[in-house]
């Protein structure tokens, strides 16, 4: 006998039907009794017009696991739903557990295996509750916060009454794990209709006589592109919780939960209503008899002080109302909207005029504007700069171009500028001082008195600038004229070593002085005590034995979606309590790797400095990121994962092969990411030679002093022997000499 059978109903599902099956035939979960067939999948083709069957068969054909079966098409009756395909499936299942899963979801990794070990240590409960991931039409898996009654702490098994939050848990069958003699003796089945998933999960929750729960999302939920305009789908609701109180009715021991249910079918008559009356195409009078419904089932099934205001909507809503409101709710969008349209001209012509004023008065010598990122707030070698030039040369005052939300990030003794002001085109027009890390806006007219600072962003492995023009496909919309026209308006370009400055004087070929320094970010790399890293742990809450790894990916020209190939769940379960794991996500996305809270993982996307996050870690896990140039100046394990390296170098290309001169360990899978870390491997002796030889290479000149190598040329006017000659860097690097200027002609 089976641990698990699994039941999967197909209905016009053959695009997803082959991950589905895949991902439940792939799963690690064996018995000692009998590994080969200790999982059984019974696949149900509803009558599916497509090709559901044959696909059905060809896994049946070559695995004995598969079971296959056929249900007779029912032309006229197509909206009967998966409850007749699952209970086709219960009927034939002889495993110890029942699964659902609809065909068009997929098994997470390894979640047989996490569900057998909970089910163990729970002692067989009736149903094990667990989490689930979306994964939208896109491709784009979404994890959602696993609720709090889903945790694992307290009792392994207990009864509805200790946790009766399960009930706000969402109704999906296949968030479950359902005994099969409990499903047996309580003779339940699943109840034809679109819904069919709310009356079967509130009976199976109800009449269960043990519960457990794992906190993990098991399940990857598909979410399809396909138009959510039948009203039956969502009339549906009524006949189901019908069944839902008849159940209740023929129990009397089941009557106290009456005013919780109640509760919850308002709830869910409210969330439909929303969804109702927003699908298109619905003519007024099926809206109107929805709401007309729903105050009818709410009258007839609630208990007199069960509910109180918070359900009035439902109580006594009218379709007519909502059009009221909707009414004058679109009158006041509509006039806002003619309003920004009616303003927007006259602002951005002001703005012109405000420009072209400003670029005839006098440049300011006490002036500097920085920037970084495009805007998004005060951060990397800008940042360094703009605090040395406050405490070498006071006499400049220094302003930060910044949105809204990065406020919170700039001193308080630096003037914030708003892109598109009136503030920022008169600092742009008239400040001495212009740095960034990135382009400054396309519109910027260079004066003559004005120097220009770009100090870019790490040292390049991926290609950059005019080498892009080879590559269509990365480069994009990339108006490589325009390029090469900012690049002719720098006077100084940063450099952090020799690779990073004949590679960006072929990328970027103009006029300007490469300033050999080293990289201004890192200042703060060198100097940090350990009493800095302590309090930055403090801050973030990171446990303070732990063992703490920094995952920081890059950016994925080859596809819109983020790059993630780890098991985050999984991979802070592997490592173990030793290990605790800080994930940020390349900026670029604007979305964090991990939506929801890890056990031994925080997603650290949001916090606004990449630097402190490095001092904090013990060892930095990338791809092809050139923050491992950063962090190599620690002199703290790099753990390289290269599990897309061709797709990575047909798209974008480096400069050089990472493989041949990797700073550390590298790794292909997840499950050798792991295993480096569980052997030692990441800080072995092989891994501190290949870090040596990379420090070697890429970080001649960060000794903590390069802001002010910077300062002292650029804002000081300091050259030859007074930079070279500072004492810390000639202790570090005597063979450091004064930059000389790109011979390279510009266009």
């Amino acid at each position: 006998m089976p641990r698990f059978s699994v039941v999967v109903p197909a209905y016009r599902l053959q695009a997803y039907l082959h991950a589905c099956l895949e991902s439940v035939l792939s799963q690690t979960y064996e018995s000692d009794e009998s590994p080969a067939f200790d999982l059984e999948v019974i696949a149900v083709d509803a009558g599916s017009p497509d090709s559901c069957g044959e696909i059905i068969d060809e896994f049946a054909a070559r695995d004995p696991r598969v079971v296959a079966v056929h249900l007779p098409a029912d032309p006229a009756d197509p909206g009967q739903g998966p409850g007749p395909a699952r209970n086709a499936g219960l009927a034939r299942a002889t495993g110890d557990y029942v699964l659902f899963l609809d065909g068009d979801d997929t098994l997470a990794p390894h979640a047989l295996r996490d569900i057998a070990d909970r089910l163990d240590a729970s002692g067989d409960p009736d149903v094990l509750v667990f989490g689930h991931a979306r994964t939208h039409w896109s491709g784009e898996t979404e994890r959602l916060p696993l609720p709090d009654h889903l945790t694992e702490s307290g009792p392994a098994a207990f009864q509805l009454t200790e946790r009766p939050a399960l009930l706000r848990q969402p109704a999906p069958a296949w968030t479950k794990a359902y005994k099969r003699e409990f499903l047996d003796r309580e003779r339940l089945a699943f109840a034809p209709g679109p819904r069919t998933d709310t009356s079967w999960t509130y009976a199976a929750l109800l009449a269960a006589g043990s519960l457990s729960t794992l906190e993990r999302a098991c399940v990857h939920h598909r979410l399809r592109r396909t138009p959510a305009t039948d009203p039956g789908r969502h009339f549906d609701l009524f006949p189901q919780y019908d069944r839902v109180f008849a159940f209740v009715d023929s129990r009397p021991e089941l009557a106290s939960w009456r005013p919780v249910l109640v509760r919850r079918m308002a709830d869910h008559f409210a969330a439909a209503s929303a969804t109702v009356l927003a699908a298109p195409g619905l003519p007024a009078r099926t809206r109107a008899e929805f709401f007309r419904l729903a105050r009818a089932h709410y009258g007839r099934h609630r208990i007199p002080g069960a509910a109180g205001l918070r359900y009035a909507g439902v109580r006594f809503g009218t379709y007519r109302t909502y059009r009221v409101l909707r009414g004058i709710r679109t009158v006041r969008t509509r006039t806002r909207a003619l309003a920004a349209a009616l303003l927007r001209p006259a602002r951005s012509a002001a703005l012109r005029l405000h420009y072209r004023v400003q670029l005839r008065l006098p440049v300011r010598d006490d002036l500097a504007v920085f920037a970084a990122y495009w805007h998004r707030g005060y951060a990397c070698s800008p940042a360094a700069i703009e605090a040395k030039v406050r405490e070498l040369v006071p006499r400049v005052r220094t302003a930060w171009i910044t949105t809204p939300e990065h406020d919170a990030t700039v001193p308080a003794a630096t003037r914030r500028l708003r892109p598109d002001g009136f503030g920022y085109f008169t600092a742009l027009a008239r400040a001495k001082y212009l740095v960034n890390n990135v382009e400054f806006d396309h519109r910027l007219v260079k004066r003559p008195g004005q120097i220009l600072l770009q100090t870019h962003h790490g040292t390049p492995l991926k290609t950059v600038g005019l080498d892009l023009a080879d590559r269509p496909p990365v480069a994009r919309s990339t108006d490589f004229a325009r390029l090469l026209a900012d690049a002719d308006k720098w006077d100084f370009a940063l450099s952090a070593n020799r690779h990073a400055t004949l590679t960006g004087e072929r990328a970027f070929p103009a006029a300007y002085t490469t300033l050999e320094y080293g990289s201004p970010r890192n200042d703060a790399l060198c100097r940090a005590t350990p009493a800095d890293t302590a309090r930055l742990r403090g801050q973030l809450g990171v446990p303070g034995r732990s063992t703490v790894i920094l995952y920081a990916p890059t950016y994925r020209d080859y596809s819109r979606r983020q790059h993630l190939p780890l098991d985050l769940e999984r991979l802070g379960r592997m490592l173990g309590p030793e290990f605790f794991v800080l994930v940020r996500a390349h900026f670029a996305y604007g979305a964090p790797l991990s939506g929801v809270p890890l056990p031994g993982v925080l997603d650290v996307t949001g916090h606004p400095s990449i630097e402190e996050l490095c001092l904090i870690s013990d060892a930095l896990v990338t791809d092809y990121s050139s923050l491992m140039f950063d962090y190599a100046h620690l002199d703290r394990p790099v753990v390289i994962l290269d599990d897309d390296r061709e797709a990575y170098e047909a798209a974008r290309g480096t400069y050089f092969d990472l493989r041949s001169c990797p700073p550390g360990a590298v790794a292909r899978t997840e499950d050798e990411l792991v295993d480096i870390f569980t052997t030692g491997h990441w800080r072995g002796s092989r891994s501190a030679q290949l870090r040596s030889a990379f420090r070697s290479r890429f970080c001649p000149y960060d000794d903590g002093h390069a802001a002010e190598r910077v300062v002292r040329r650029v804002f000081l006017g300091e050259t030859g022997t007074a930079i070279a000659n500072l004492p810390e860097q000639r202790a570090r690097t005597p063979e450091f000499a004064p930059p000389k200027a790109n011979s390279q002609a510009p266009h």
